[in-house]
């Protein structure tokens, strides 16, 4: 018997605030959008019920025009800072106004493949449909197939050395008092900045005077970034979206997403970049590659059958990253400026980055590298315990403790 499964239920259980799982108690008390999907994943293994419900919750906080939220404020907490008076969205259950990447659908393929139960995937279809193509109309207006993000926060990598040279152009004035909460419950050192909180802040206020309208948010961002990780995932959520489609005789379905698909395989290939060994993002103000060396640039494995070429020089990439580190894969590669072992995505170790990497390995026929990815993984959680990630240099668990979806990850790497 694995007392860390039981372990990682037991995780599920205490953040299960009614169908739908917080993070972790306190630093997060909501629930967020992929983190939640990958929760459901992680359910899906043994309780199918409980894993349409976390969809079902999420979904709860659907907008009109597609758009799932990053965060739904299902009930009130004082524990974290922004809350819905920042946001100053409309929708009917309090939600923040920007979104993350689109795992949803990765989800629920995983979960229909499970329990086969249609009742209950069919409108989750629906409701992955109609945000998959919000992600085409409202972050791709002009058809280049590559998806924007307007607020850092979208990418899930919330401070990134990705964003740097991005954010660094956006004011640090805020018409909202800027009121950290995050640092009451985890260590400064290992959370972004204030002066990064202040910028992240003004773009939510920018958002919040455009009405949350995509249109005039397009227009008004002082922030855009064609950005490869969230673009990479939404391919994938688009391949199982598609399958889904066939599976149900949605053959109009079908065929609208084979064609954003196949347009987003090809523009993801073109911000492959020999020179780097990855692919990049690109900054949609500036129209300048953005260089940072980031886990993003390793994602495109996750959802393209790549050429050996590429698929090689990826690998090797990656291995010369994590040589001599306690835990694999870091999210900013070693010895670079932005690096910071311990800092929130400024470096650390997550669980479901690696996640994300393994299926991508494996895809592309690099088995023996996601075996060493996956053992990395699970020894670093079985050492510290279910941490929100890992300094990679020195294996410690850091930021939030007893986190849900590495608990989900845990279940689904031994799984492997």
């Amino acid at each position: 018997m694995n007392t860390h499964i039981d372990e990682a239920k037991r995780i599920l259980v205490t953040n299960d605030r009614g169908g739908y799982t917080v993070p972790t108690d306190r630093l997060y008390p909501f629930q967020w959008n992929w983190d939640s999907a990958f929760v459901a994943m992680g359910f899906a293994l043994y309780d199918t019920d409980r894993a349409y419900r976390e969809l079902e919750r999420l979904v709860e906080g659907q907008w009109a025009d597609g758009m799932i939220p990053h965060i739904v404020f299902h009930q009130p907490s004082d524990t974290y800072f922004p809350g819905p008076s920042v946001w100053r969205t409309k929708h009917t259950i309090p939600t923040s106004g920007i979104t993350q990447p689109p795992v949803f659908v990765i989800a629920l393929r995983k979960l229909h493949e499970a329990a086969g139960n249609k009742d209950r995937t069919l409108p989750l279809y629906e409701a992955a449909l109609k945000w998959h193509r919000w992600w085409y109309s409202a972050r791709d207006p002009e058809g280049t197939g590559l998806v924007a993000l307007l607020h850092p926060w979208e990418s899930g990598s919330d401070n990134s050395p990705a964003w740097d040279v991005a954010l660094a152009r956006v004011p640090t004035t805020t018409d909202t008092p800027v009121v950290r909460k995050d640092t009451g419950h985890v260590n400064a050192e290992m959370r972004p900045r204030d002066e990064d909180y202040r910028r992240f802040i003004h773009l939510v206020d920018t958002y919040a005077a455009c009405g949350w309208d995509p249109a005039r948010q397009w227009e008004k961002a002082p922030f855009k970034i064609a950005e490869i990780q969230t673009t990479a995932i939404l391919l994938k959520a688009g391949e199982d979206l598609e399958y889904l489609a066939r599976l149900f005789g949605r053959t109009e379905d079908a065929a609208e997403i084979a064609t954003l698909n196949e347009r987003t395989r090809q523009a993801i290939l073109v911000q492959w970049r020999p020179a780097l060994s990855r692919f990049v993002s690109r900054d949609l103000i500036s129209g300048e590659d953005v260089e940072a060396a980031t886990q993003a640039g390793f994602i495109p494995l996750l959802s393209l059958d790549l050429d050996r070429q590429i698929a090689d020089a990826l690998v090797d990439e990656m291995k010369a990253w994590s040589e001599g580190l306690k835990v694999a894969f870091p999210t900013t590669k070693p010895g670079i400026a932005g690096w910071e072992p311990k800092r929130y995505w400024r470096g650390p170790a997550w669980a479901i980055i690696n996640w994300l990497l393994i299926d991508g390995l494996k895809r592309n026929g690099h088995t023996e590298a996601a075996e060493e990815l996956r053992r990395s993984t699970v020894s670093a959680i079985e050492a510290e315990g279910f941490a929100e990630y890992f300094d990679p240099i020195t294996g410690e668990g850091c930021g939030g403790l007893g986190f849900s979806w590495t608990a989900a990850a845990y279940m689904w790497l031994m799984k492997a």
